[in-house]
């Protein structure tokens, strides 16, 4: 979504704000920024390591070279600093796509694909999904497309915490107990999203409080792997291939890879209706 849709909606719920206190638009327009910056750093520090380890092959000599700090490193109730310690790479069951960074809801068999672009702490994706996520849904449940998300964490990077990441990492959590799970328990964090100023999702007690508002998902299993951070890796990876994406913004939405405008010509969010509409002329269901 562009940053005008975005303007446009806060406007409609004002918030009390200090004279000094950035926009809505600033505070996403900076998010974006250091995003990016980010994400330049990444690549820099994965040249400079190729770099050495050529030069320690040719040398004769092994060389280890330490991973660069992730900015979104948390720690977990049970659990250590992201990375303090040696943490393997868990992929749920149910992941789907390149390394398992995805989570397909649908049929597998639908003719085609709508992929969502979303972080757990973005106000805009609670929108997003307040409005049209139930009419989203009901078109994959009828077949016109299956769901691809495409999740990121780049908001702990920018706002600070790391509820992101936690959250996603649940998600995950809920993935290896079943694809309804996850889109039970992906519905119900946007629903009880805290403002994305406040780090309520990096609080795993919180994350398994609102677990028990799905049925069945509260399992021994599941309370583990979220209260240890088994799923922290694989949210690491999930938030890399968001970056990796070429997507700068979300909610963003395409259909078969092409991307699905969410406003009217004069910015305003499309209702569940409209969207519905424009997605069934896209797909040709009935």
């Amino acid at each position: 979504m562009s940053q005008n849709q975005y303007e446009n909606q806060h406007q409609t719920q004002p918030v009390q704000q200090h004279a000094a206190a950035p926009t809505a638009r600033e505070r996403l327009q900076e998010a974006h920024r250091r995003e990016a910056q980010a994400a330049r750093s990444r690549r820099r520090i994965v040249v400079s390591a190729s770099v050495v380890a050529v030069l320690a092959l040719a040398g004769g000599v092994t060389v280890a070279i330490g991973a660069a700090a992730d900015d979104s490193s948390s720690t977990v109730a049970g659990a250590g600093p992201a990375g303090a310690t040696a943490t393997p790479l868990v992929v749920p069951a149910n992941a789907s796509g390149p390394d398992g960074t995805l989570a397909v809801y649908g049929k597998a068999d639908a003719a085609h694909t709508l992929q969502v672009f979303e972080d757990f702490r973005c106000p805009v994706c609670k929108s997003f999904e307040k409005t049209n996520g139930r009419a989203v849904q009901q078109l994959a449940d009828d077949g016109a497309f299956r769901i691809e998300y495409h999740l990121a964490a780049f908001l702990d990077v920018n706002l600070g915490g790391r509820g992101s990441r936690t959250a996603l990492a649940a998600a995950g959590a809920a993935l290896n107990e079943g694809v309804d799970k996850f889109k039970q328990f992906h519905d119900v964090l946007y629903a009880n999203q805290p403002d994305e100023r406040q780090d309520g999702f990096g609080d795993v007690n919180t994350l398994l409080t609102l677990a028990d508002q799905v049925p069945g998902l509260r399992t021994d299993a599941f309370t583990k792997a979220v209260t240890e951070g088994t799923y922290l890796p694989w949210a690491a990876k999930v938030a890399e291939a968001f970056n990796t994406s070429g997507v700068t913004g979300t909610p963003t939405v395409k259909l078969d890879g092409k991307p699905v405008q969410l406003s009217d010509s004069s910015g305003r969010t499309l209702t569940a209706e409209q969207l519905t509409d424009r997605l069934k002329q896209a797909t040709g269901a009935k």
